[in-house]
């Protein structure tokens, strides 16, 4: 299969953009506060996600077609990663839509 060179720069620049964006993410998960951290893991595990998926295609097209189990990894591992976020935020749009009663 034969990939046109822009295509392969554009990946290269995807996951080189990636990787720089793992350095904040990792700065972030020493903060003292539990919860910060815990939003970090999760945008690690999308970053790592990201990588995977990026890499394995880019990886499969241009270097070495058996690499390609990393791309669904890679997308399982958005995904799960979307669905939590998205269960977070319903949880917490949710408590915060509660009155609370407090006489």
């Amino acid at each position: 299969m034969d990939i046109p060179d822009w295509f392969v720069w554009v990946g290269l620049g995807i996951i080189i953009l990636q990787l720089l964006g793992l350095v904040p993410v990792t700065r972030r998960m020493r903060d003292p506060d539990s919860a910060v951290r815990s939003k970090e893991r999760l945008d690690l595990l999308e970053t790592i996600g990201c990588l995977l998926f990026f890499g394995g295609l880019l990886l499969s097209s241009a270097v070495a077609e058996p690499l390609v189990w990393l791309t669904p990894v890679g997308f399982v591992l958005m995904a799960a990663t979307y669905v939590v976020k998205g269960i977070r935020l319903l949880r917490t749009r949710r408590s915060a839509a509660r009155p609370e009663h407090t006489p």
